[in-house]
């Protein structure tokens, strides 16, 4: 006879496999989706409710919402959460230095919001299955692969097969943006952020959107911190 302890674990392996095998799903925070949206990427973004409202707003100040309208493009989508860490990690600086700290996002210069977002879209359509793998632990042999960003900054996509059952690569994929920090050398100190939803399909691209726990936008915190600074910070209006 299976006891009850069995009973649970073979259901929640049932549940995995489920989930796993669905190629018409994809799975956020808030629960499981349909992965075709009939509508553009902004206009999904609109359509998630706060969980994007700041990055909305950066989107409009960088100056790419007709991008995200009307190109086709991959977004690694930054979640407002993301965003706000790095305004939190700004004003500490700031306060530190003696000097007046950011309230609004439209204090700083809208040529920083493009230089710092147009790092996460690219061109054309890619979907989890369209990237090849990483392994951090034997990136020689699986390195991801280097795409140029829709401003031309590099980045590095990879897909890492986790293990199960004592099997290596034999459990989920999930897929990987990484930040390479010196460009002369692009295999070292990669800033490795996890995608919490991918493969939402719009009418002009995809989206995926990245951890906003394990993510503050810019990857460099430092570099991000400099750029606002020397690009110079607006007073606050009312």
């Amino acid at each position: 006879m299976i006891n009850v302890k069995n009973k649970i674990s073979l259901l929640i392996v049932a549940i995995v496999v489920l989930l796993s095998s669905s190629c018409k799903k994809y799975y956020y925070d808030s629960g499981i989706h349909d992965p075709k949206f009939n509508g553009t990427t902004i206009e999904f973004l609109k359509s998630e409710g706060p969980v994007f409202d700041s990055t909305l707003t950066i989107i409009k100040l960088a100056g790419l919402e007709d991008v995200l309208q009307n190109e086709n493009v991959t977004f690694f989508v930054p979640p407002g959460g993301s965003v706000n860490k790095a305004i939190m990690r700004l004003n500490k600086t700031l306060r530190f230095n003696g000097k007046d700290t950011v309230s609004k996002l439209t204090q700083i210069k809208p040529t920083v919001w493009r230089t710092v977002l147009s790092q996460y879209i690219f061109k054309g359509t890619n979907l989890l299955k369209d990237y090849p793998q990483r392994d951090t632990l034997a990136y020689t042999t699986f390195p991801g692969q280097n795409y140029t960003s829709f401003d031309g900054r590099l980045m590095n996509v990879g897909v890492i097969y986790n293990n199960a059952g004592g099997m290596q690569y034999a459990g989920y994929r999930q897929l990987f943006l990484a930040y390479i920090p010196d460009l002369s050398n692009p295999q070292v100190r990669l800033v490795n952020v996890p995608v919490s939803m991918s493969d939402v399909q719009t009418n002009n691209g995809a989206v995926h959107v990245l951890n906003r726990v394990k993510h503050t936008l810019g990857f460099d915190t430092e570099s991000f911190i400099d750029l606002v600074i020397s690009g110079g910070i607006s007073p606050a209006t009312p």
